[in-house]
């Protein structure tokens, strides 16, 4: 396959950035597109340039690091991660746009690079449970309801790729911010703390400058887990809930 890339590049967080383009050839179907990105790198060294800076970790889907915006669409036209998105999924002589994530809470580092440390000041907030534990408890210990298992591992899916702020029009990071939320406030262990978990969890979020939410549904359309729109429905009411509670 031959390909036309329009790369955005940025040297640095101060500098201006641009979109550049690259040709790329020999480009297998079987490859997957950070492989692809790999060969332009690999072309462009030989020729004394500077390799396009992007993000990634584990390869296999899990970490969520990889995240791109490729042609408009938060991981590509394919609903998975970036590094699962294969080059089959494109014609040859097709020219691809890539994009690091656009939103005022996700500053550029360089090139496709993305400071995503928002989410981890959105977790830091309240996304854990101080309980002590101590060794591991026996596994029938504290009996947890199926539904309330299925709910709580449905939303423990999240990786946090950021995908879901991407893809919304305002950037808005209600879907994450929920998902986090809703995993831990459904289990028993989780409950000490639930309301001031979704209290202070959303305030952190409010203050990282990420947008509102209008539930356009984009975020669940790009969401490479399947975290449900459901979900932010689900931490509005626990919002609320808290809110009542912390008035009284």
């Amino acid at each position: 396959m031959r390909l036309t890339l329009r790369v955005w590049r940025q040297k640095n967080a101060d500098a201006e950035g641009a979109m550049s383009t690259y040709e790329v050839d020999g480009i297998s179907s079987d490859m997957s597109f950070l492989e692809m990105l790999d060969t332009l790198n690999e072309e462009l060294i030989l020729k004394g340039e500077d390799p396009v800076a992007f993000d990634h970790d584990c390869r296999e889907g899990i970490c969520g690091a990889c995240s791109l915006v490729i042609n408009g669409d938060a991981h590509g036209p394919e609903r998975t991660t970036t590094c699962q998105l294969h080059m089959r999924s494109f014609e040859d002589g097709d020219t691809i746009d890539i994009e690091p994530w656009r939103a005022s809470a996700f500053p550029v580092i360089k090139d496709l690079v993305v400071d995503r440390s928002a989410f981890d000041r959105i977790i830091q907030a309240g996304g854990y449970i101080t309980a002590p534990t101590g060794s591991a408890p026996e596994a029938h210990a504290t009996p947890v309801p199926k539904p309330d298992a299925d709910f709580a591992f449905e939303h423990a899916e999240c990786i946090g790729c950021g995908a879901c702020v991407a893809a919304c029009p305002n950037g808005a990071a209600m879907l994450f911010t929920s998902a986090k939320i809703n995993h831990l406030n459904v289990l028993p262990q989780g409950a000490p703390e639930r309301e001031t978990r979704v209290l202070d969890m959303v305030a952190q979020m409010d203050e990282e400058g990420f947008g509102g939410c209008t539930l356009t549904g984009e975020c669940a359309t790009a969401c490479p887990k399947g975290i449900p729109l459901m979900s932010i429905t689900g931490m509005n009411k626990e919002w609320l809930r808290a809110a009542r509670k912390a008035k009284r």
